[in-house]
């Protein structure tokens, strides 16, 4: 699992688990501003999902990685081979809903779940103004991101990544997504984004039982802050805390903050 997911362990041996999980599009190193702050303290466990980054693009398959159910099983397999436990789960984005599947299977592995910048369904459902809820998209906005992507996936990442970035007035965030999403190959981002926003995990929700921290942007063209406080409200027991900060990755455009929250919780008692 070391080879595959390009797992990375640093930081304080004898500190809490923390392992830190990217989102669509990106690899490892989406957490590098955040790193040397938990490192301090935690010891941090970087990886990357198959297809992305330095994981091995061998262990890929559409049917493995066409539900999130795949992603979820190699958190598990890097856990149990490392023989960790009590670990703090960060997931960012879509792999928000990866630590709560994972940790649903199996609780006692997980001390806490930190959700930066969650959603569980993008796609709006129902009547939004008569208690629907909102994903941020409709069915025919995303219909046309995933057929925007499969035409021109170059086209697709260099006209998509500022606007999940945001921060329109520091280009340099943007020009690095777009970078990133350009090295993912197009065969996986196609699947991957197909799995990412057509998944709807709404009633896993209900199912975590260990503490959880939801990190929300004040703004967040991709999950937007109603999302935000929808996981809380159903994640029984979790904290919401809103970053002063703007776009969909506030590991990089908020690092200190986001860095700050999360170490924050972590030293939280149970």
């Amino acid at each position: 699992m070391r080879s595959r997911n390009n797992v990375v362990v640093t930081g304080n041996p004898d500190g809490p688990v923390v392992m830190l999980a990217h989102g669509f599009g990106c690899d490892q190193a989406m957490w590098r501003l955040i790193v040397p702050t938990l490192a301090e303290t935690c010891r941090v466990v970087l990886f990357d999902h198959v297809g992305a980054g330095r994981s091995d693009l061998s262990a890929w398959s559409e049917r493995r990685y066409s539900t999130l159910d795949g992603y979820t099983r190699d958190v598990l397999d890097i856990c149990h081979e490392l023989d960790l436990r009590d670990v703090v789960f960060v997931g960012h984005s879509v792999s928000a809903m990866v630590g709560v599947l994972a940790a649903v299977a199996e609780p006692a592995t997980f001390a806490k779940l930190v959700l930066v910048t969650p959603s569980p369904r993008y796609i709006d459902d129902g009547d939004i103004d008569d208690g629907g809820y909102r994903g941020g998209f409709s069915a025919a906005d995303i219909d046309e991101l995933l057929d925007s992507l499969e035409s021109n996936y170059l086209g697709w990442s260099a006209a998509m990544a500022p606007v999940i970035m945001g921060n329109p007035d520091r280009p340099e965030l943007g020009e690095e997504l777009t970078n990133s999403f350009c090295r993912t190959d197009p065969e996986v981002a196609r699947v991957f984004a197909r799995t990412t926003f057509l998944s709807d995990n709404r009633e896993d929700l209900a199912k975590v039982t260990v503490p959880t921290l939801v990190l929300q942007c004040r703004h967040d063209a991709i999950a937007p802050p109603e999302v935000g406080a929808y996981v809380h409200a159903r994640i029984p027991g979790s904290t919401l805390v809103t970053l002063e900060a703007t776009g969909h990755c506030p590991q990089l455009s908020a690092p200190e903050a986001t860095a700050a929250a999360i170490a924050r919780f972590v030293a939280e008692s149970r």
